[in-house]
Formats: structure tokens, sequence, C-alpha cells
């Protein structure tokens, strides 16, 4: 039995077998020593202490105002972070419970990296959704590396380690303090922290010491050039695994079901891009520019909270509509038309992402209304649909024939074509799905496939529209160059969908009331 003390924390390892007092964690598990790791829920449940004096990111020390006690990131705490990652070993071990050579399993999951414009000019940085996911540690060119045995797949007990940039007072004097080692383990409650330039001698030290485990590391989409370069180098070319599989799509796997933490900051996301949307709309007016509407969104989220917009919006007027992804935002809003705003917001690492469509003048034209009131009859009955008994394609499916029939109704289609034809159309005129995941990333867990059954706890999101050309002479002249799409943000429980969004005006009268409240 060794008893001691890292940083504060009592440590008591059971170690069965001869040991020697000098021997180090790393040492323990190499030879296969059976830990109990009391240090872990120390971590998890109490705060900590620590003479680091600044941290790489916001902690409840520096930042009260943000993180409570217990938290990694706001709203996310050390045990939510450790769970996730408990399910993440248990979920891997119980796909290979008949593979009886594979005793270990190696995660791998790196950082993003720090991205230039120019130079030495970075953009704001955004951590990579699966480390952030199981590590909640936000600095670039870190790397979270977590080990399970095969005997321990009902618990999903692991050694979780974090490599991170080493203390570098020169760097910090620019760039801001870094955690290092010792915070990385205060802020995270992970088992041991590394400078980042340990991570080839600790890999050579597993790959000597374990043969015939599964390696779950995306390597063929690496995300961190110079650590796969170390993972290729020490472990992807000795090949002492059994098999490589992809951590992506088992983090996809349960990142798709929402904790209750993570819908609680994703909901105050919506009502800060929701509330943001209001006065965007009050602020708008004929001649507009889009970018000034674009600016004024960005300010309304930021003065609410939000760290940014979680995307470049669309913010399209008239005809650039019906661009799915304009984004230039650069010109002049006639009056008499709609604008087309798809934004959302990032708030502690979640995302919203709404679409309204409204006139700059304050009133709809008749025209504008038929077509939007047709839009919003099909988003309320796909809306709906967001229960268990159906998938997104399920609901994109019926999209499609509710807009058809809409669009026979309008005289857009004409009522004598063939049904196949009509449908043809109808994805003529809304090109897109009907919907998206949605969580840390906009269009989230893009690796879960749309023809699954929606679970409780799943978000998503509904935003039918119609698109159509300036230029589309098959269509009635009042119709054409109008473009628009509504969408909202959707819970999925066990009986009823959830509009997250519904703050946000979406009816024709309530978009006109709040337009002529300007």
């Amino acid at each position: 039995m060794l008893h001691f003390s890292v940083l504060g924390l009592n440590v008591l390892i059971l170690v069965f077998g001869e040991t020697r007092p000098m021997e180090t964690l790393q040492t323990l598990l190499s030879r296969k020593a059976v830990i109990m790791k009391v240090i872990s829920f120390r971590r998890l449940f109490l705060p900590f202490t620590s003479h680091v004096r600044y941290f790489g990111q916001p902690a409840a020390q520096t930042h009260p105002h943000l993180i409570a006690e217990g938290e990694v990131t706001p709203g996310i705490s050390r045990k939510e972070i450790y769970t996730r990652r408990c399910k993440l070993v248990t979920t891997a071990l119980d796909m290979f419970k008949g593979m009886k050579s594979a005793y270990s399993h190696l995660f791998i999951f790196p950082s993003a990296t720090t991205q230039y414009m120019t130079n030495d000019i970075p953009y704001v940085f955004r951590q990579n959704s699966d480390f952030l996911y199981f590590s909640g540690f936000q600095e670039p060119d870190s790397l979270l590396l977590i080990e399970a045995s095969g005997n321990k797949s009902s618990r999903g007990e692991h050694i979780a380690n974090l490599f991170v940039p080493r203390k570098d007072p020169a760097k910090e004097l620019w760039d801001g303090p870094r955690s290092g080692t010792e915070g990385a383990i205060a802020l995270t409650g992970v088992d041991g922290a590394f400078n980042s330039n340990e991570l080839e001698k600790y890999l050579h030290h597993y790959n000597k010491t374990h043969k015939d485990y599964v390696l779950w590391y995306n390597h063929a989409k690496p995300i961190h050039q110079e650590f796969h370069n170390q993972v290729l180098g020490q472990v992807l070319h000795d090949k002492r695994y059994k098999c490589v599989e992809n951590t992506a799509a088992l983090a996809h796997r349960l990142r798709v079901l929402k904790s209750q933490p993570e819908i609680r900051l994703i909901q105050q996301s919506i009502t800060i891009a929701c509330e943001s949307f209001i006065e965007v709309m009050k602020f708008s007016k004929p001649q507009a520019n889009e970018a000034h509407l674009w600016a004024k969104m960005d300010f309304e989220c930021r003065m609410r909270g939000a760290e940014f917009l979680a995307y470049p919006p669309v913010v399209a007027g008239g005809p650039r509509a019906n661009v799915i992804h304009y984004i230039t935002n650069n010109q002049v809003i006639k009056d008499g038309h709609l604008v087309l705003m798809d934004a959302g917001c990032e708030f502690h690492g979640y995302a919203s992402d709404l679409t309204r469509t409204w006139p700059v003048s304050g009133r709809f034209t008749e025209p504008q209304r038929l077509l939007y009131n047709a839009t919003l009859r099909v988003q309320e009955m796909c809306i709906q649909m967001c229960t268990t008994d159906y998938s997104l394609d399920d609901i994109y499916n019926q999209m499609v024939l509710l807009l058809s029939a809409e669009l026979t109704q309008l005289g857009i289609i004409s009522p004598d074509t063939s049904y196949e034809q009509k449908l043809n159309l109808t994805r003529k005129f809304c090109p897109h799905h009907v919907g998206h995941y949605l969580g840390m990333d906009i269009h989230d867990t893009s690796l879960i496939s749309r023809q699954i059954k929606l679970q409780p706890n799943m978000i998503v999101t509904i935003e039918p529209g119609l698109y159509i050309a300036e230029d589309d002479y098959t269509v009635s002249p009042e119709f054409r160059g109008i473009g628009l799409r509504i969408e909202d943000n959707i819970l999925v429980t066990d009986s009823v969908p959830v509009n997250m969004s519904a703050s946000c005006p979406k009816t024709v009268d309530d978009i006109e009331t709040v337009l002529s409240s300007q």
C-alpha cells in the first residue's frame, strides 16, 4: 500500500504484488497493478487547492462569476466529465466482449491547434469538441490519453492523463498563462498530467508493455499533425495493437444524447439568440446594410453572455436568400424585401442555431405572407414529429410531402403534375434536409445517421424553407425572388417535443408586432 499527497490531495494506491517505494504511477500501471483510485473521487467532489496562481482557462478561483466550485467549464462539473469517460470506456469494452485476446484499450484524443490568420496573428481559439467533452481542458496543443482494462467493463474504470504545453514565462508574457501539469490536474481532476513533449516517450513505453490492445484514434482525419506524427511513429508503426477504431464515431454516440447540465447550457444559448433576434428585428429597416444586422446580432449576443456567434451568419436580403449559405452579407436590403437571418451563438461551449425571415418594411406583402404561412404550417407539423417514433429522415420525407401539397395549393406546382414530379419539384424549391443534430457543434455529431429513430435528450433543428429564383419563369411573377426559412431548436423527450426557441417570434402577426415597435 502506498499513501502520498499530490497537490494537497490524499492518494491511496493498493497494489497487489511486490513494489518499491520509488516506483511511479506509470511503472505500477505497466506492471498491471490493480489500483483503487481514491484520488479520482477526491478530485471530483472536493474543492481543489493549488499553489498555481494563474490558469490557462477560467477557474472557480479566478472567475467566480462564471464557474462554481467543482466545475471544469461553466455548468459542467468534474463529476460529469469523469462520468463521460466512464461511459466511453464501458461502451467501447462492450463492443469487444468477444475479443479474448484484447485486454486493454488505449484512447487518444488530441486537442485543436492554434490557427493563424497571418504570420503570428491568431484566430480566436476554439477547442476540439471531442477533446473538450472528455477533458474540459481548453488549451491548444494538448492531448487526452485514456487507458482501460478489459476486466473492468462494468464499471468503466480507467486512467486519464493529459499532455499539456509546458509552462513558459516568455511565451506566457505574450499569449497569457498556461495551466501546466499541476494546473491541468487541479482544473480537470484527471489522474495525471505530463508536458506535451513527453508524449512520445509515454507512447513508446506503453507500446513496449502492451500487446493486442484496441487503439482508439481518429487516424483517418488527424486534427493535430505534430501529435499524429508521434502516434504514427510510436504506436501505428509497430502494430502491436489488435485493431484501430475511430474515436470520433464512438464519441458522437455519447455526445448526441445530452445531459441535464448540457440541456441547460444549450437552452441558455438559445435564449440569448432569441432575445438578440428580437433586437435585430427592431433594428432593421429599409435600406439597411446586411453587415449592420450581422454586427447587431453579434453585439446583442455578446452583451447577454455569449462568447461569439456560433458560425458566420446568413443575412440575406431579397433574392440573395435563395443562396442557402450566403454569408457575404454586404448588400443593402431594399424596401419591400424580406431578410433571412440564420444565426446562433456559442455559450460556454454549446451552440444555438435559429433562422427567422421578416420584412424590413414592417409588413409582409400578400405573396410573401402566402409563402411564409405555407412554410410555417409545414414546420409546425414537422416539429410535432420530433418524437421517438421518427427519425430525421422520416421527418424530412414528410416535409417534402407537406411542402408539395402547399406548393400545389398555391399554384406553384400544377395539380396535373405526376406524384414523382411533384416531389422532384418540391426538392428543387427546398434543396436541403429538414434538420440536423445540435449541441457543442452546429452540425453536431455528424457521424450519427439521420436514419436512426430520435431518442430522449437529443436536440435537433427543424428548418423547412422555400426558395424561388428570380429567373424561374415557371412560377408566377409575384413569387419570384422570394427565399425564406424558419428554423427552431427542438428537444426530444419521452413524450411531446419541446421547442427550446419558442420565445423567438415566428408567426406573421408576432413578427409584425415586433417590427411595429421599432
